[in-house]
């Protein structure tokens, strides 16, 4: 599309809130595109796709290009990433930025997909993540999994869509999609996935709106097949959120027995309402909580056959759709969370009653968010013992093992960034 000035000074200032970092990239989108209505589709298309771009590359810009402010680094991304050329961003550019612009025919292009360097770059600028994770990630993996890994995470990630099996199938979901000119196929592992190329608006889709399909990423789907829950169990899904893995979970159960979404956002909770209403799950019931240590929670101790904990976590995983992550966490944040998933996963643990199934997971990479919670958690508990990941998925006939903990990478499984332990209670 063609870019005026207009539109690249509402790029601007919707690229300079986002970098105060004071609020999630996604809510200030939101937030500029209600307070600018005059703005079309394509115009709202563009702004996220470069503001989420230059998010994704920001580090490889600063580096190459020396932009630091949110005009150059607009300039930068739509250049060197982007590839228009300086003449073509000629009409944009004022003295000082086309003198700043000259400068930049002799910079390299920073690296995707394995490029070869020019001159060796740091580690995290290559790998577009910061020092710090950088450093963390090197006492776990060699460098060029760190590399290959954060190449991935610079993507923008694909859409993923799950079936809802109590209202078709998968094959005629894809029929459908595919009637509809929509690039769509089979997710690698997850039994009711669908992967779409590209953004198609799906929202008004009757699809979507008679609740045949929903947003959520593969690896998200996986995490309840490891709980697998049976019809007329009670179930808990500790931390529900918006409620994506609720639905799943009350898919498998098809509608029977008592599945509670517990949250404490009240905010969350009412955006699963409507997801709720369109599943035609009759079996969920929401529950705010105040924190983990509610009456609600305590009332139900000893009583409930399979907890999931999708445990609050830096969220690492989904960087190839919150790249701002990488400036809004840090090192010190992670060590405040680790306790926190501690507290959660004690308190989610104390409901099952004995021989069940408690599944903890989260949408990170980190050993200190993952296996070091559960390493604690069991040397704690000794009634409860670790149930290999692999051998649970093959039980559902999921041809995937990464061991006897679930851990998905985006550079190796195509998804989301999750991990994920099954543990037993003793009968």
């Amino acid at each position: 599309m063609k870019i005026n000035s207009l539109l690249l000074a509402a790029a601007e200032e919707t690229l300079g809130r986002v970098l105060t970092m004071t609020q999630p990239a996604d809510t200030v989108l939101s937030g500029y595109f209600r307070a600018h209505r005059e703005l079309g589709q394509h115009d709202r298309a563009f702004i996220a796709e470069t503001v989420f771009g230059v998010l994704r590359r920001r580090y490889g810009l600063e580096h190459h290009t020396g932009a630091a402010t949110p005009r150059r680094l607009l300039l930068a991304y739509l250049n060197r990433v982007q590839g228009l050329s300086l003449r073509q961003l000629e009409p944009l550019l004022g003295r000082d930025d086309a003198l700043w612009a000259a400068e930049l025919k002799g910079a390299p292009v920073p690296p995707s997909g394995g490029a070869p360097e020019i001159a060796p770059l740091p580690l995290h600028v290559a790998a577009e993540l910061p020092p710090w994770l950088v450093a963390m990630l090197a006492a776990e993996m060699p460098e060029d999994e760190i590399l290959a890994l954060g190449r991935a995470l610079a993507q923008p990630a694909p859409l993923d869509l799950r079936v809802n099996a109590l209202l078709t199938t998968r094959e005629k979901v894809l029929r459908q999609l595919i009637v509809e000119g929509v690039n769509a196929q089979p997710t690698p592992h997850a039994p009711l996935g669908i992967r779409i190329d590209g953004n198609p608006a799906l929202s008004r889709n009757p699809l979507f709106t008679g609740g045949r399909i929903e947003v959520q990423d593969e690896g998200s789907q996986l995490l309840c097949y490891l709980l697998a829950p049976k019809r007329r169990e009670m179930v808990v899904d500790f931390c529900a959120g918006a409620g994506g893995k609720t639905l799943a979970l009350g898919v498998l159960m098809q509608s029977q027995g008592r599945l509670y979404a517990f949250d404490v956002s009240e905010a969350r909770l009412n955006k699963f309402k409507p997801r709720l209403k369109r599943s035609g799950l009759s079996n969920v019931h929401p529950q705010l909580l105040a924190s983990e240590n509610d009456i609600k929670v305590k009332r139900l101790a000893g009583k409930i056959d399979r907890v999931l904990v999708d445990a609050p976590c830096s969220g690492f995983g989904t960087l190839r759709r919150n790249p701002d992550l990488k400036w809004r966490q840090s090192e010190a944040g992670i060590a405040e969370l680790a306790a926190k998933q501690r507290a959660i996963l004690d308190a989610a643990a104390a409901l099952l009653k004995p021989g069940g199934r408690l599944v903890y997971a989260t949408c990170s990479f980190l050993r200190a968010e993952n296996q070091d919670i559960v390493t604690a958690f069991l040397a704690a508990h000794p009634r409860f013992s670790l149930v290999p990941a692999n051998q649970m998925l093959a039980q559902q006939h999921i041809a995937l093992d990464t061991g006897e903990f679930l851990q998905l990478y985006p550079h190796h499984h195509g998804c989301d960034g999750f991990f994920a332990a099954v543990m037993a209670r003793a009968p």
